[in-house]
Parts: C-alpha cells; structure tokens; sequence
C-alpha cells in the first residue's frame, strides 16, 4: 500500500473532522477509504488520488452523473457525489452495494479516446476475457453510461460489479 497516499489521507481525515475506517479499494489511481463523519451519522466513502488528470476526470464524471441525478445504470448502484477535495485530491461518494459500477478515473468525457482500432480491439478482446459469459451485459452498461457522454476504459470485476462476490 502506497504510505505516502495513507499519510494524506489521514492529514485529510484531521482536517475534515472525519474518522478513516477499513480500506474499501486501491489501484493505480489511488486508495478509497470507508468514513465517518463525526457530526453526521452513516458511512461515506472517500478516495484519494495520486495524479492530478485522473482525480479530473473522476470529479468531472462524477459531476455529470451527479447532474444528471444517475443513482443506477441497467441495475448498477452508481455512487453518489457528496464532496470533492481540489486541495488534497479526495472525492467523497456515498457507498454503494453490489451490483455496482464505480471509478471513473479513466473515463473519457463527450468524446472516446482516440485509439487505433487494433488497439480498441484488443482492448475488447482482453475485457471479454476477463468477464466471460457477463461480457454482453458489460458492454450494455458501457452503452448505458455513454449516453452521458462517459466512455470508460478501467473495466474490470471489481469497478463492474455485478450481485454476489462469486457471480
């Protein structure tokens, strides 16, 4: 686990008057932890970014859904934007249970991304493998989300969720 991302995100919780709970998630982009507001009860979620583009991006997708009032997509849970953070590049969301579709640090907004189209292939090839049988459902919930002009590309069992841990 990345220290120098915790050390933040515990600066942050000081600062906020939060308290940090279990780690929910890690990745390339950053961590996500459970939290609890000391002042209002209930659980939020709030992921911290290691890079300025990707927290863009996340922030910017989660300010369309939040816009556009998307609580589910097909079935999916789509967390809910509470708070972004520009100082400390933290984005505060509710916490949703599965089926979900989250992180949309990757995320292309209004246009897709400007691949060859071997690479595009590929891409394809690599996802349907991963996902199996759940690959047409996948690619409707990508359909789903660019009807918002959000094209994902960190797809994976773990952003697409569908019901159960072992489905």
């Amino acid at each position: 686990m990345d220290e120098e991302l915790v050390n933040l995100a515990r600066q942050y919780a000081l600062t906020r008057g939060i308290t940090l709970h279990e780690r929910l998630g890690f990745g390339i982009h950053g961590i996500v932890f459970a939290a609890e507001d000391k002042v209002k009860p209930g659980f939020f979620a709030v992921k911290f970014h290691r890079e300025h583009v990707p927290f863009t991006r996340e922030c910017r997708a989660y300010q369309r859904l939040h816009e556009e009032q998307v609580t589910r997509i097909l079935g999916f849970n789509v967390p809910q934007l509470l708070r972004i953070d520009e100082e400390w590049h933290a984005i505060e969301m509710t916490i949703v249970p599965r089926p979900f579709l989250l992180d949309f640090a990757d995320a292309f907004l209004d246009r897709p991304p400007d691949f060859s189209e071997d690479v595009l292939t590929q891409w394809e090839q690599d996802k349907q493998e991963i996902f199996g049988k759940k690959w047409p459902a996948v690619t409707e919930v990508l359909a789903a989300i660019r009807v918002f002009g959000i094209h994902l590309l960190d797809i994976n069992p773990a952003n697409i969720a569908f019901g159960e841990p072992s489905d």
